[in-house]
């Protein structure tokens, strides 16, 4: 009898912290795209980025990419403006790799898929 009339709180007690917790890491929003990404310049040159942040606008940087290795967890998408913005963009998804076409400008920023 003891167990029983015990039981009841100790179920929800758990059930409310396992809430909690769950709310609070799903709105962190300092959260990373654990994994690099790497893109190379137009110039020839290698960067890569480590654990970026999930959120907001990344930029390739002044010269722009034109191909980007995704080895975060993350999606990505890449766009041919500084501000993450247009129709020209194109959908990289976690692990792969995508080339910029022959006659089309460079990549200039990108953003994650969360």
């Amino acid at each position: 009898m003891y167990v029983t009339q015990h039981r009841r709180p100790v179920v929800i007690a758990c059930a409310a912290l396992l809430a909690a917790g769950l709310a609070g890491g799903c709105s962190d929003l300092n959260r990373t795209a654990v994994g690099p990404v790497d893109h190379l310049t137009t110039r020839g040159r290698v960067i890569q980025v480590n654990n970026p942040v999930v959120k907001g606008c990344h930029r390739f940087g002044p010269a722009g990419a034109s191909a980007v290795q995704n080895g975060s967890l993350v999606d990505l998408i890449a766009y041919p403006t500084l501000n993450c913005s247009g129709d020209s963009s194109d959908y990289i998804a976690t692990t792969l790799m995508d080339t910029v076409s022959p006659g089309t400008p460079p990549w200039r920023s990108y953003r994650f898929v969360h």
